[in-house]
């Protein structure tokens, strides 16, 4: 077999496996989608059938799943938990990373390693206690809420920053410093620029997680500020029956926002990592 044959047929074997890894991971939202448009006896008669003359039911699902959850009021809170709770992980998580790589010592490599240690720390073991504190000092509300998530997310967080901050060379801080610029503004007009990739990159992972998170909304704020994944459950009626085409409905409209954000921010992802890679 010659190299250029050898070579094709990887090429074949790499974008046959790619494919059907893209199917597997496609099929579920495919089949939510379709059967969102189906009446729930026909969902759980033939989940895997496409909506017919008798099965289809236009957006009547989405009308009742909005109309039954009070949806646009779990999507303004969801809305703003995850973009207020994004914007300030991606701030002070970059600050802080900032400054343990340029002031090494015992002290920041304590307090670097204590964020490493709180990523192993399992959510399990202080949800109870976090929750009741949460309650004591007012931090049951959507603006409190934020100060937790930037907790729990603080340790991957400065973990992926402090790595590519670390890269960063000190001569160009030793430049912006003759040129006047003070510690906030050096951080703002210089430093933040570059860490672009990495902040989009840590948005992009907080997002998802933020957005599609259930136990840590339903802990700390319940019912009182539902958001879209608490609202949903509410779909659920007597005896455990379940309107199961409005609950396709509403996960087909929660799912938009998240994927349309990361097929916009993946781009500059990929430009940056490009550019990162012939730095210097």
């Amino acid at each position: 077999m010659t190299v250029k044959l050898k070579k094709t047929v990887l090429n074949i074997l790499f974008y046959t496996v790619v494919t059907m890894l893209a199917a597997v991971f496609i099929a579920p939202i495919i089949i939510v989608l379709y059967n969102s448009f189906k009446g729930r006896l026909y969902i759980s008669s033939s989940p895997f059938s496409l909506p017919g003359a008798e099965s289809f039911l236009g957006i009547q699902n989405y009308i009742t799943g909005i109309n039954r959850t009070g949806f646009f009021k779990a999507f303004g809170y969801s809305l703003f938990i995850t973009v207020a709770s994004v914007f300030v992980i991606v701030l002070f998580c970059s600050m802080a990373a900032w400054y343990l790589v340029r002031q090494r010592g015992k002290l920041t490599n304590g307090i670097y390693y204590a964020f490493i240690f709180s990523m192993i720390v399992p959510f399990q073991m202080v949800m109870f206690t976090m929750s009741k504190v949460a309650n004591i000092i007012s931090l049951d509300n959507p603006l409190g809420i934020v100060v937790i998530y930037l907790g729990f997310g603080s340790g991957l967080s400065v973990f992926m920053f402090y790595g590519f901050a670390k890269s960063i060379p000190m001569e160009i801080e030793e430049a912006a410093t003759i040129d006047g610029c003070g510690p906030v503004s050096m951080f703002f007009k210089v430093i933040l620029p570059m860490l672009r990739p990495m902040a989009t990159t840590v948005a992009i992972l907080n997002a998802m997680w933020i957005w599609n998170d259930y136990l840590l909304p339903y802990l700390v704020i319940g019912n009182n500020y539902r958001t879209i994944p608490i609202a949903v459950q509410y779909l659920e009626g007597g005896y455990g029956s379940r309107d199961i085409g409005a609950l396709m409905a509403l996960l087909v409209i929660s799912i938009i926002p998240i994927i349309v954000f990361y097929l916009v921010s993946q781009k500059q992802i990929i430009k940056g990592v490009a550019a990162g890679a012939v730095k210097g």
